[in-house]
């Protein structure tokens, strides 16, 4: 029983002493890494900030009269053309007074031809009355009629040109009369013209806001539309970058959707939010959206400019202690080396301190301790 036993022992012993020799061996070795090389080169610089899709130029249609909703020619997402008819007010009662307007006016324009004709007359009773009273008077110089009769002249005369300042002043009534009849029937026109909603410009209509039969009044929305080349991503930055913004420079724009779009700074506020200390940045789109949403959420990535520096995969990037750092290879060696990053891009970063060009760093160094023996991977 005892030889048993101590064969068993024996090849125990003999197992642990063969682990023990390999993992001597593999920590002689090293651990197998890949590495990357440090090297010079230039990352451009972006301000990130979160925004929503808006329009330059929103415009909303309201209703600038009373009435009825009668009939609806357009819906939400389509497109229209300016001047296209969107909608249809009730129009019997201003139809009725235009009609009124209208009949007023031929009225007045008649009682202006009838004025202008009295006129006329007017004119030829003096025109006779002058001539009996030059006969009238040279007869009387001879001796032929009496006082009288020269008196029944001039009366006669006077009458006439009292006649025609009456005339004058009744045409100028029934003329002042046509201008304010006229612009009553303008007014009524115009008001009429409200019934039919047209749109004022080349746009999609983002929202209809009435149905068919609902009363409208005054200033009550009825057609939200947008113009798609006009929109941009209202932006939102910290205010201590506003120094580096310049209106033209090239963004990237990553819609909520998942697409992706170019563009470029368009405008730049001036007042920062007090509570936030945030400013608004509009970056418009280089190529309309075919689909877009109004406040979309979007986040727009502003190019400012390119840093140069010793650039790494930012996958090499660890964190001991709390400070960022990178494994660098030394002596056979996986050194924890602290740095100091600056821009990133592409999946690269600038480190500004802490790292030389040429220096060999741990490309995957996630399990790997620092302190580690490591060699090449092949």
């Amino acid at each position: 029983m005892r030889a048993p036993r101590i064969k068993l022992l024996a090849a125990a012993v003999a197992a642990a002493a063969l682990a023990g020799a390999a993992a001597y061996w593999l920590l002689a070795r090293g651990v197998a890494v890949e590495t990357v090389t440090a090297a010079a080169a230039t990352v451009p610089v972006w301000i990130t900030g979160p925004g929503t899709v808006q329009a330059r130029v929103p415009v909303t249609l309201s209703a600038r009269i009373t009435a009825s909703v009668a009939a609806l020619h357009a819906d939400q997402g389509d497109a229209v053309r300016k001047d296209a008819l969107l909608a249809e007010l009730d129009e019997r009662e201003l139809a009725a007074k235009r009609a009124a307007a209208s009949q007023s006016e031929q009225t007045v324009r008649r009682n202006v031809e009838a004025a202008e004709a009295a006129l006329a007359k007017a004119h030829a009773d003096l025109e006779l009355a002058r001539t009996k009273h030059r006969r009238d008077a040279e007869l009387f110089e001879v001796g032929y009629i009496s006082r009288s009769a020269l008196d029944n002249a001039v009366a006669a005369l006077r009458a006439a040109e009292a006649g025609l300042a009456n005339a004058e002043a009744v045409l100028a009534a029934r003329r002042s009369e046509v201008q304010g009849v006229a612009q009553e029937a303008r007014y009524a026109e115009t008001v009429l013209s409200h019934t039919r909603i047209r749109a004022p410009l080349d746009g999609v209509v983002i929202q209809r806001l009435v149905e068919v039969g609902a009363t409208v009044v005054p200033g009550t929305p009825l057609f939200k539309l947008v113009d798609p080349g006009t929109l941009w991503v209202a932006v939102r930055v910290d205010e201590s970058v506003a120094g580096r913004l310049r209106v033209g420079q090239p963004a990237r724009i990553r819609l909520r959707t998942g697409e992706e779009r170019t563009g470029t700074v368009a405008r730049i506020s001036h007042q920062a939010d007090a509570a936030a200390r945030e400013l608004e940045v509009d970056v418009a789109f280089d190529a309309p959206l075919e689909r877009f949403a109004i406040d979309q959420d979007a986040e727009v990535s502003i190019r400012t400019g390119e840093e140069k520096g010793v650039v790494v995969p930012v996958a090499v990037l660890v964190r001991n202690a709390g400070k960022p750092g990178v494994l660098a290879v030394r002596d056979g060696r996986a050194v924890f080396q602290p740095v100091r990053t600056g821009a990133a891009d592409a999946g690269r970063v600038v480190v500004a301190e802490g790292l030389a060009a040429g220096e060999r760093v741990v490309a995957q160094p996630q399990g790997v301790k620092p302190g580690a023996r490591v060699r090449l991977s092949h």
